[in-house]
């Protein structure tokens, strides 16, 4: 193999050993363009090299025919002259067997061998299924239209991209895997149209009519079916499911005109709309994402303020007070504006981002906590499925994340320090600095960061009690979406970059607050960059002591 040939593999040391689930962090797939530059430079020396070749064999072509056009108008008196002869043994035992070599030489040998080796660091069928997933989350959540999303109209965007028929149509077949008819319907109706306007594709009709007529029926809707089968059957006439379809549709609709009620409980169809899931404030959470729902009455807006604070009085801040503002009355959300400098940012990035890992969570559903949240100490987030008591993947927050302590850089130990002086409490005994990096639709959906009493034993391994308060810098400014929103009182953050928000999850006398509930909405468009502090209660009973009575 030539050096030239070696230089596109140089770029995989630089990815993982291992695949790292690149749906999960944007930070992580910006590896595979510097992969796929890599390949097409790779590509484009196995086509000059295969063009080259071509030009040598039309020449060859070119040369044979003017002698055979020559010859074939009177063979034997052109072979009566001995050197076409001797010319013409030589062509057929010699020159044809170098032409043949020619032809079957492979100019792909340094290509094939850079995409077989780099294909093993490609995403597989996971990041290609999260990726499509993501984007049915964007357009639930953000209340997008498929044509929308189709032709690439999101607010925000700088590289205008839209969607092929056959882009189209995987998200569809992607969603009827998973038994979602709803997003399936939706998305083999978007291809449909743009076969219909004439966009050219390798999808036919009559492969989207197939999918979407079963959609549409397991939603219930005979009529459309129905007729969608029977377009189906005027493009294909002998298809065998959809006349197979026909007559079962025209079957169920004759006997329940007869009988004027529903189908038999054994073959009664889904209900239409979007498919259930675990989380019950879905709307509420969907709503405040779009920045809808509940809103400050003027009056409590009236008592946030801007201000500068002097950090409690910490010397640094005397001569140079913080820029502070109030988010939320209650809970109390206050925003800290350029506490981040552009350098610190890009420093924790630099440490960070070598040691993303897929983001280990809480489950949910019942707020236990499965894994250790101050530890990565698996690939990949788990949590135990309600139903079977198994455990599985965790899909409700998309994001990798690192942890970083506070002797392994100056910078963070200066962050660390800085968090200290701001709030007036004890870091020595909260988690290091996790720092997130969100994927495609990166999301955390609704959850609360401090042990409720069902869970006593949430943080028992660090020995330092419950996590007091929560410190949230963000690091990037986000195009569309990302917000962090919290649930429970209708408040909604936006990502700045180089600002901090912070709040406490306990009351003074140590009850949680359950009004902290948060989420991290769904990224639609830009990268989402942030890093936290989780703040615990031993070291702080000087620093925030109780209050007198245990009701306040």
């Amino acid at each position: 193999m030539t050096v030239s040939q070696l230089l596109p593999l140089l770029g995989l040391f630089s990815l993982c050993c291992a695949h790292t689930d690149f749906f999960t962090s944007i930070g992580h797939m910006t590896d595979l363009l510097n992969t796929e530059r890599d390949l097409v430079t790779s590509l484009k020396d196995y086509i000059k090299a295969e063009e080259l070749k071509l030009a040598q064999i039309k020449t060859w072509a070119a040369k044979l025919d003017q002698v055979t056009d020559t010859a074939t108008r009177d063979p034997e008196g052109f072979l009566g002259h001995p050197v076409n002869a001797f010319k013409l043994m030589k062509r057929l035992n010699t020159e044809w067997l170098e032409l043949e070599n020619l032809v079957l030489k492979d100019m792909s040998d340094g290509f094939i061998s850079n995409l077989t080796i780099q294909r093993q660091y490609f995403p597989n069928d996971e990041d290609q299924t999260g990726a499509a997933k993501a984007l049915l989350r964007l357009q639930d959540t953000y209340n997008l239209d498929t044509d929308t999303m189709s032709k690439g109209n999101l607010p925000g965007v700088k590289h205008k991209s839209s969607l092929t028929v056959e882009d189209c149509f995987e998200l569809g077949k992607i969603a009827y895997t998973e038994a979602d008819y709803y997003h399936t319907e939706l998305w083999m109706e978007q291809a449909l149209r743009q076969l219909d306007d004439g966009e050219e594709s390798s999808i036919d009709k009559v492969l989207v009519l197939d999918y979407l007529s079963y959609a549409v029926y397991q939603q219930g809707d005979l009529d459309k079916a129905l007729m969608l089968t029977k377009r189906l059957l005027e493009l294909d006439p002998e298809h065998q499911r959809g006349n197979g379809n026909l007559r079962y549709f025209e079957y169920i609709m004759s006997k329940e005109n007869k009988s004027s009620s529903s189908v038999s409980e054994e073959t009664e169809p889904k209900r239409k709309g979007r498919p259930k899931d675990h989380l019950p404030e879905r709307q509420k959470y969907e709503m405040l994402c779009r920045g809808e729902g509940i809103k400050m009455t003027p009056r409590r807006e009236k008592r946030l303020f801007c201000r500068y604070t002097d950090a409690n009085r910490s010397p640094g801040y005397i001569l140079s007070p913080v820029k502070e503002e109030d988010e939320w009355d209650r809970p109390h959300i206050v925003r800290y504006h350029e506490i981040l400098s552009d350098e610190e940012i890009a420093k924790v990035k630099e440490l960070a981002k070598p040691r993303l890992r897929r983001a280990t969570i809480s489950n949910p559903i019942t707020g236990v906590l499965e894994t250790a949240h101050y530890r990565i100490s698996k690939r990949r987030a788990t949590v135990h499925d309600p139903v079977t008591g198994q455990l599985t993947t965790a899909q409700y927050r998309v994001s990798k994340s690192a942890w970083l302590s506070g002797y392994e850089d100056p910078v963070v130990g200066r962050i660390n320090q800085r968090i200290q002086e701001i709030t007036g409490l004890d870091m020595s005994t909260a988690e290091e600095l996790q720092v997130a990096n969100y994927g495609v639709g990166g999301q955390y959906e609704p959850h609360f960061d401090f042990g409720r009493k069902d869970e006593p034993d949430a943080f028992k391994e660090l020995g330092t009690g419950n996590r007091i308060a929560t410190w949230l810098f963000y690091m990037s400014d986000v195009e569309a979406g990302g917000a962090t929103v919290f649930t429970d009182v209708g408040a909604a953050v936006y990502p700045k970059k180089g600002t901090a928000v912070f709040w406490y999850n306990l009351f003074e006398s140590g009850e949680g607050d359950y009004s902290t509930r948060h989420a991290a909405c769904p990224v639609l468009v830009g990268n989402k960059w942030v890093s936290n502090k989780w703040i615990h209660e031993r070291g702080q009973e000087f620093r925030r002591p109780c209050k007198l009575s245990e009701l306040e």
